[in-house]
């Protein structure tokens, strides 16, 4: 029988996805809420599929795919989340994840990304391969976001949810000084003068 992990941080939904999972016809072997923990069950249990999602206590699901390439084991990934497509699927599938579906579909959509991957295809929705925008603005900002780096997306997120730089460093096992330097780092590449116009933009861009 084929094996299963899942990996995220709310029970009603490692519950879902593992019914749904049974009745694929797989075992699933383990669950876990945060992406540190997630990581080590990969490694003892070297599942078939991992079932994963982005936003995680710890390590964040991007860093869970780079650090599962790492091992290089044969598990394939799946991301069942509720990020914008249009900006994480294609990260996703560049760190070597096979499939991305959203927590706003229908489960069936797991079904049919957990069917395709099974016989060697991907699974991502057509926005991860287009570019198309309302408006050159919205454009420009698209392509800054593309930018930007893993982490610096996470850490734009999550400031402009309103967490301190402690609270993030916290979360994402992160020194104070160094969430600093990624806010920095940010209202530079980004262009934005303060936390405010930060927040502004990653909600024109659906990332809150």
């Amino acid at each position: 029988m084929r094996t299963a992990l899942i990996i995220d941080d709310h029970p009603f939904i490692r519950s879902s996805v593992k019914l749904l999972l049974k009745q694929e016809r797989f075992s699933v072997v383990a669950e876990a809420k945060d992406g540190v923990d997630g990581v080590l069950m990969v490694k003892t249990h070297q599942p078939d599929l991992v079932v994963l999602d982005i936003s995680l206590p710890g390590l964040d699901g991007m860093d869970v795919i780079a650090r599962i390439k790492e091992m290089g084991t044969s598990s394939r990934i799946v991301i069942l989340t509720s990020q914008p497509a249009e900006h994480f699927s294609l990260r996703c599938m560049k760190l070597g994840a096979m499939g991305y579906v959203s927590k706003c579909d229908d489960l069936n959509e797991l079904r049919k990304a957990v069917t395709a991957i099974g016989t060697g295809f991907t699974y991502f929705p057509v926005v991860a391969f287009s570019s198309v925008r309302n408006s050159d603005a919205l454009v420009s900002e698209a392509d800054s976001i593309a930018r930007l780096t893993n982490r610096e997306l996470t850490i734009l997120q999550h400031l402009a949810r309103g967490l301190s730089n402690k609270a993030i460093g916290e979360l994402m096992l992160l020194s104070n000084k160094t969430v600093s330097t990624y806010k920095f780092r940010l209202m530079d590449k980004l262009q934005m003068g303060s936390l405010v116009e930060l927040a502004e933009l990653a909600k024109r861009n659906f990332l809150v």
